[in-house]
């Protein structure tokens, strides 16, 4: 019986050879034809990607060329005020506004057109400043979404009577983690251009304590993803002029938003350690 043993396992090996082979054949074919299926679609996903990157890059090439034949008209325009009438003046800046606000700083452009409209008919400066604060509107609405903000009230009477300033209450603001107290204060007003000279302090509480305080003028031509002022951390801060009215109860509305620099305007680069300290984070989190 032990001798038979050996022959048991020889016959075995034997019949089931074939089915050993049909088995190997079978996981090659299916290997190889999930391999070629998987190849096929990324091949297939590739050339999509490819299509659409280039389809994307023509468009952004017309795009640009039709937007800097556009800038070019526009401020052929803009610059000769004499030579056109207060409306196509205040068209031309319309279309800048709304179309290039992101790219460039328009209050000295802005300012150029509001000196040569006519004084005696307020209804064009009054149609250029709501151009300039339709902008002010969809910028903040932007910065909001990933900033925070808050609203302050002027006397101006009472900052004319006072000749420190008037000083606003300070807010507490948090923002990725980095926590500061801003402090307004109103020093001047220049009613008859309407707007305001402001002192801001700005206290970083943590990570690492500093604080730093800038004076400027506030005016319907301050656009906040431009007009601001550079923090740590790269994050920025504007303040922004809402309401300037010149009634004898004169008040001024002002807001002030705390945004990352991501959102800044193209012309405000980001400095290139703040985009070290942000590609670092990733690491530093790991570990």
């Amino acid at each position: 019986m032990a001798d038979q043993t050996p022959d048991f396992w020889k016959k075995l090996e034997i019949l089931l050879a074939p089915v050993g082979g049909l088995l190997t054949a079978i996981s090659v074919a299916v290997i190889g034809t999930m391999g070629a299926y998987v190849l096929n679609k990324k091949q297939e996903t590739d050339t999509r990607s490819k299509v659409f990157a280039e389809l994307m890059s023509q468009r952004e090439q017309a795009e640009t060329v039709m937007r800097k034949d556009m800038f070019g008209q526009i401020m052929t325009g803009v610059l000769k005020p004499e030579k056109s009438s207060p409306d196509l003046a205040v068209l031309n800046m319309e279309l800048l506004a709304y179309n290039f606000h992101e790219s460039l700083n328009l209050k000295p452009l802005f300012a150029y057109v509001r000196r040569h409209l006519p004084a005696s008919e307020k209804h064009w400066q009054t149609r250029l400043d709501q151009a300039a604060a339709d902008v002010v509107r969809n910028q903040l609405l932007v910065l909001e979404e990933v900033g925070m903000k808050f609203d302050r009230t002027i006397d101006l009477n009472a900052l004319s009577r006072d000749p420190n300033g008037v000083s606003l209450d300070p807010e507490r603001l948090t923002l990725a983690g980095i926590e500061r107290v801003i402090r307004l204060v109103a020093l001047k007003a220049d009613i008859p251009n309407q707007r305001v000279q402001f002192r801001l302090e700005i206290t970083t509480l943590k990570p690492s304590p500093e604080t730093k305080s800038v004076t400027f003028w506030v005016g319907y031509y301050d656009f906040p993803m431009i007009d601001n002022t550079r923090l740590s951390a790269d994050q920025r801060c504007a303040v922004v002029l809402d309401n300037f009215c010149e009634d004898s109860e004169c008040m001024a509305e002002v807001t002030v938003v705390l945004f990352p620099g991501s959102r800044a305007s193209l012309q405000e680069k980001t400095f290139s350690e703040d985009v070290i300290r942000q590609l670092r984070k990733p690491e530093a989190s790991k570990e």
